[in-house]
């Protein structure tokens, strides 16, 4: 989870954006603790498919739209279904001194 903020805030650093959300998929995405906690330090809401394997889902529809299942990108795009919003909760106070204790185990690493 502070792996995905350091990235977050390099990809917000680098491009300037405003992100506002988060779209997650695999196996830890199933795990309702571990998102509400990214959602947290994020500080943005986390967005969890329906589907939880969107890379392969994201293949066979491409692959279908290559065959002509499909009409065009958007339709394919369709096919994400949101399964929930994790939204953030953790008081700010508290998710200083979590990222603070991160940092710290980071810089004796």
């Amino acid at each position: 989870a502070f792996q995905i903020c350091d990235l977050f805030d390099a990809m917000r650093s680098d491009s300037g954006a405003s992100l506002k959300a988060l779209r997650v998929d695999g196996g830890a995405a199933a795990n309702d603790l571990l998102m509400q906690f990214q959602a947290d330090i994020l500080g943005v809401d986390i967005h969890r498919p329906a589907v939880l394997d969107t890379t392969a889902l994201g293949t066979a529809c491409l692959a279908a739209l290559g065959v002509g299942l499909f009409s065009d990108i958007q339709e394919v795009a369709k096919a994400w279904r949101l399964d929930k919003v994790f939204k953030p909760d953790m008081p700010a106070d508290r998710v200083s001194e979590q990222l603070a204790r991160w940092r710290q185990a980071v810089a004796k690493a």
